[in-house]
């Protein structure tokens, strides 16, 4: 009877914790998404000088609080899993641990509670309880097009590096320490700041020959930054297929207990990778 009960408890609290199909999963889910909105707004107002030297108490308090939810539902969704790991080390189970342990570490570390605001990469699961699967395929073709091209990028930046190296090089020697172009680190530091057209000012060219160099290197900007973007949307196009069919896409947020998998098909009764039954009622 106990291993019922306990058996009971878990399938509830995996309901809850890892689906969205029911009433108690959504509510769930929904009361998450506010309490991690709220404490990313607290750990804001904290960086606020003035804010936080009038209300630090109430800011600690509310950070610790929400910190100790975070760690039960840690917790939770350990306890609730038959394969712990699988959940510990998968990209959600990193980001939610990262987002917990920067307070209990600021007790040791100082200042390092600022990092909760990770708990932004939390939000991703707004699009497993709103459903909004159906409107990933444009994110999907564009994540195919970038990994299709990062071999031609990988080229382009480096040619762009070694361009860098050399007109930096060249300035170093036109402009010389006098003019701010002190070593040639910092001159390659100024023809990338150039190049990328940011141009913070710091150093500037002041002889009429660096102000020429530094001329072409602008206009040459300009066509560095394109030819990304067309390498890009070429693979993009390349890969852009036809929308799915509206019966292709499946909405269930069914999570496997026994292996955490999940992308399930509407009314799917077992896992599609280990074959254990879901929580289907």
């Amino acid at each position: 009877m106990s291993n019922n009960s306990n058996r009971n408890w878990k399938t509830t609290l995996h309901e809850i914790i890892y689906e969205a199909d029911t009433p108690a999963g959504k509510l769930f889910d929904i009361v998450l998404l506010i309490t991690i909105i709220a404490s990313i707004v607290l750990v804001m107002l904290e960086s606020v000088k003035h804010i936080d030297s009038n209300y630090h108490d109430v800011l600690n308090i509310s950070e610790w609080i929400i910190t100790i939810l975070f760690s039960l539902e840690y917790i939770a969704r350990i306890i609730t899993v038959k394969k712990p790991f699988k959940y510990i080390f998968s990209f959600y189970g990193i980001i939610d641990l990262l987002s917990t342990i920067p307070k209990y570490i600021s007790l040791i570390v100082g200042g390092v509670h600022a990092l909760a605001a990770l708990r932004a990469l939390r939000l991703l699961r707004v699009f497993r309880i709103l459903k909004l699967g159906r409107y990933l395929g444009a994110s999907n073709s564009l994540i195919a097009a970038l990994k299709a091209s990062r071999a031609k990028i990988s080229v382009f930046l480096f040619a762009v590096v070694i361009v860098a190296i050399i007109l930096g090089t060249i300035m170093y020697m036109v402009e010389g320490e006098e003019n701010g172009f002190t070593n040639i680190p910092k001159s390659v530091y100024w023809c990338i700041v150039t190049l990328t057209t940011v141009g913070f000012g710091d150093i500037a060219p002041q002889t009429p020959l660096g102000q020429f160099i530094a001329s072409l290197v602008m206009i040459l900007g300009y066509g560095i930054i394109a030819v990304p973007t067309g390498i890009v949307s070429a693979e993009y196009a390349q890969h852009n297929k036809p929308k799915t069919k509206e019966e292709d896409i499946h909405l269930n947020t069914q999570s496997c207990p026994n292996c955490s998998a999940s992308k399930h098909k509407d009314h799917a009764g077992f896992c599609y990778n280990c074959g254990y039954k879901l929580n289907n009622e």
